[in-house]
């Protein structure tokens, strides 16, 4: 390595699982005009140099060509796999990539569309084990007996070394969580400034209950933050962060005691250097109400 990483706060998920607090999300990486190995190596370097080690993936992003574009990276610079963690998700079928004969978007939570979504996303990303396996979405045709021993095989056949969901509500937890050997590990489900619903409606107390980090997709509201949709909350950002509203949003989320850790998309270089300014903002009880406030037009009760 040609630096030394600046320090990131990890998170424990399991005794051998932990992941860098601020994650890069690989949404849109397939999408980026240069998806050469050598221009996401340098995404990745990026974020490595500030330690940020998690790369948060799925099957179907980019159509199902983002895994590929990453493992094109890994393959060109095998060194890279030793320093990250990888994510990615299963069980969404879309008609696109491999998948274009789908008539109708569905989830498949089966034991063998699970086992085969793992083999796949280990040959597209060059690699021989998945870190954190999530299943995606809820799927209403969750048979949770299959589901179940399904995610336990995969973490006993060593290809996977965690599990957890996305997107889950408390009630499609406990039923997976119940035919399960293996603790589920996290819930990935959307968190921000604006979309703070999570904070009252007992998604996160239920995680905070049982010790649980959660993982926040989409942390900036999908950039509508910096839209002058909402002027109030756009200042006081502004003012917090010092001119960056993106690094005081994410602090915001950084500042709750669930221990969130925000998965941070964008395939700007210049932006990716400095995702870890949100580490060095701090908010007191009074000054998190106040952007609390302001994201919601009114005061608490």
């Amino acid at each position: 390595w040609k630096w030394t990483p600046r320090v990131m706060e990890r998170i424990s998920l399991t005794e051998t699982v932990a992941l860098s607090r601020l994650i890069y999300g690989m949404w849109r990486l397939a999408d980026d005009s240069d998806t050469s190995p050598r221009h996401v190596q340098a995404k990745i370097e990026a974020c490595l140099a500030q330690g940020i080690t998690t790369m948060d993936q799925a099957d179907i992003y980019g159509g199902y060509e983002a895994e590929e574009v990453f493992g094109n990276v890994l393959r060109a610079a095998p060194h890279l796999r030793d320093h990250i963690e990888i994510v990615t998700k299963c069980d969404i079928l879309v008609g696109a990539g491999r998948y274009a004969s789908t008539r109708v978007k569905h989830y498949d939570t089966s034991a063998a569309h699970i086992a085969a979504s793992i083999d796949h996303s280990l040959c597209l990303m060059g690699t021989e084990k998945i870190d954190l396996l999530l299943v995606h979405r809820p799927d209403p045709m969750m048979d949770h007996h299959e589901t179940g021993a399904a995610l336990d095989a995969a973490v006993a056949s060593g290809k996977v070394a965690s599990v957890g969901v996305s997107n889950f509500k408390r009630h499609d937890w406990t039923l997976l969580q119940s035919a399960m050997k293996t603790p589920l590990a996290t819930n990935q489900i959307e968190m921000s400034v604006v979309e703070n619903s999570a904070f009252t409606n007992g998604d996160l107390a239920f995680l905070q209950e049982f010790g649980v980090p959660p993982m926040a997709w989409s942390p900036l509201a999908g950039g509508t933050l910096f839209q002058g949709e909402n002027p109030k909350l756009l200042s006081l950002l502004n003012e917090i962060g010092a001119g960056d509203v993106a690094a005081a949003a994410v602090a915001w989320l950084l500042a709750h005691p669930a221990r969130i850790m925000p998965v941070l998309g964008t395939n700007n270089l210049s932006r990716i250097a400095k995702l870890d300014a949100a580490c060095a903002i701090t908010f007191d009880r009074e000054r998190w109400f106040e952007v609390f406030e302001a994201a919601n037009g009114c005061e608490v009760p």
